[in-house]
């Protein structure tokens, strides 16, 4: 089952702090958390890209390079870019989840790692 961007807009609305925004400049859709935004893409493409380390990066492009490429532009800072229909869905809930980790204040990873029973991880 391909991943498409209703699912990805699922996933974030569901995280503390989690907004869609739109990119009038661009002409793409943003999941951030408050300003900072992790996920870029639009509801009718193929693609999206994702905040990443350069090491997850790596190690993305490396495990399944028909799913994950370095991302246009922002390849340079660890975003990936990510083939949608190819997606395993519980995979990349987790790289998106990994991404809000990288963007959310620690006040609401506390939060979030506290009801997701992890205690303090941050």
């Amino acid at each position: 089952m391909a991943v498409t961007w209703a699912d990805l807009r699922e996933w974030v609305l569901a995280l503390p702090g989690g907004q869609e925004a739109y990119v009038e400049n661009w002409g793409d859709w943003t999941l951030r958390c408050g300003a900072k935004m992790f996920v870029v893409g639009r509801p009718d493409a193929s693609t999206c890209t994702v905040k990443a380390s350069k090491e997850d990066q790596a190690e993305l492009i490396g495990a399944a390079p028909d799913v994950y490429s370095a991302a246009p532009y922002v390849g340079r800072f660890g975003w990936v870019k990510v083939e949608l229909a190819a997606a395993d869905p519980e995979e990349l809930r987790q790289v998106v989840v990994e991404a809000w980790r990288r963007t959310a204040p620690k006040k609401l990873l506390k939060e979030y790692d506290s009801a997701q029973g992890q205690g303090d991880q941050g």
